[in-house]
């Protein structure tokens, strides 16, 4: 198989410049293991899926890194560690070894959730690990164009707007249904028809057995496998844990249990409701996402031939609006500002995909539209809030992504883009 460079390896590099720990986390299957060992110039690697090494570690987890120590001694290079979370204890030996050597860059660890999010393992090593999230292939990976800048131009004045856009890559609708459906995990998105959706089955299937174990005790795993197969149903729509608790039969509790449980293993992200008011954000209901369309719409049963003519466009939108906003949320790393993402809609139902705001009161609107054309009415919520609703204090700048090949201007702040800007940023 064929391996791609993935944008986070630069930010890795420098992590490793000033950390003495770089804890790598994301899915499983999303090339963590290809990009540490790989990808990445290393002294000594080792995976705690190894049942030996996981072995020796949970016996002796001091000795074990201890003697990685010194054998790393005389080497500037990282000591690798796959699959940390299947031996928590491993973070009080990292802290005694990267507390007698307070060098950068001693070790990378790689793990599908993050030991040091809670308890002691927070604890032990605060300060002395940088934590990067690796999400599966972004379409400007696959495209092996450079991260998607989308956000940083549409923060620029808007006489600088344009020059800071790329040009858009041609490309036809079936492409982009394509890019949904095949989704971005490195060894299943390559495979064709039913095999596709058999791995990405088959793929849930062991995260249940695998790795929500090392998170937290699942009393029924069939219950978490249908919440998972809702999750796919309704991406793209705001949930309440009330709804699902009365559709599978779950008591509130074990489903907000269970959805905390996907956020954690990056299967989910509930997108919170915006407000002008901090501090009642996350009140409203959030906006369901699931973290790769190729694994959703398998899980639907749906292809490429599921989006022909005659197809129901809701479900399509749905998919497209997510693809977009797992586009966007790959990008944050890689800006010049940090940003935060939400959802709005008011009680009359006018409503923005994605809002996304930075600091100092600046506001990117993003609206998906599942169409090759585009006019001024697709831009009633978007002008609505600018002028007259919530945003009219902020800084703000507005766009409609749509399956067109034009940029188009609807005004000084608001703007109709292709879809293939988000993969369009050239090296």
């Amino acid at each position: 198989m064929e391996i791609i460079p993935r944008h986070l390896g630069a930010k890795v590099e420098e992590a490793l410049a000033t950390s003495r720990i770089v804890n790598v986390v994301g899915p499983r299957q999303a090339g963590k293991t290809t990009l540490v060992r790989d990808l990445l110039e290393h002294e000594r690697y080792l995976t705690l899926d190894d049942r030996g090494v996981h072995a020796a570690f949970e016996q002796d987890p001091q000795g074990q890194i201890e003697l990685l120590a010194e054998q790393r001694a005389e080497s500037d290079l990282p000591i690798v560690i796959d699959e940390v979370q299947r031996v928590p204890e491993v973070a009080l030996a990292l802290k005694a070894a990267v507390d007698r050597n307070t060098d950068p860059g001693q070790y990378i660890l790689t793990g599908s959730s993050n030991i040091f999010t809670t308890g002691r393992a927070l604890d032990s090593l605060a300060g002395r690990v940088m934590t990067l999230t690796l999400r599966p292939l972004s379409t400007a990976e696959v495209a092996r164009q450079s991260p998607c800048r989308l956000l940083d131009a549409l923060d620029r004045e808007p006489a600088r707007r344009l020059h800071a856009l790329p040009v858009p890559e041609d490309y036809r609708r079936s492409e982009v249904i394509s890019l949904i459906v095949r989704g971005g995990f490195p060894e299943i998105r390559t495979l064709s028809g039913r095999n596709r959706i058999d791995r990405y089955n088959s793929y849930l299937d062991s995260i249940i057995e695998r790795d929500v174990a090392d998170v937290t005790e699942i009393r029924k795993p069939t219950a978490l496998r249908r919440l998972i197969d809702q999750a796919a149903a309704r991406t793209a729509q705001e949930i309440t844990v009330s709804s699902l608790s009365q559709h599978l039969g779950v008591s509130q509790p074990t489903i907000q249990k269970y959805l905390d449980v996907l956020s954690h293993l990056g299967i989910i992200h509930r997108l919170d409701a915006w407000t002008s008011s901090r501090a009642k954000r996350g009140i409203k209901s959030p906006k369901l996402h699931f973290l790769d369309t190729g694994c959703a719409t398998a899980l639907r049963g749906e292809d490429t031939s599921s989006f022909g003519p005659g197809a129901d466009p809701t479900a399509l939108g749905h998919l497209l609006e997510t693809f977009v906003f797992v586009e966007v949320e790959k990008s944050l790393p890689y800006l010049n500002s940090t940003w935060r993402l939400y959802h709005w809609r008011d009680q009359r139902g006018r409503e923005v995909d994605i809002v996304a705001e930075a600091p100092d009161r600046r506001l990117a609107l993003i609206e998906v539209k599942a169409a090759s054309t585009v006019d001024a009415g697709d831009f009633e919520h978007i002008e609505w809030f600018m002028q007259d609703g919530p945003g009219r204090s902020y800084t703000t700048a507005g766009v409609v992504l749509y399956l067109g090949d034009e940029i188009v201007s609807f005004g000084e702040d608001q703007l109709a883009l292709p879809l293939s800007v988000l993969w369009s940023y050239g090296e």
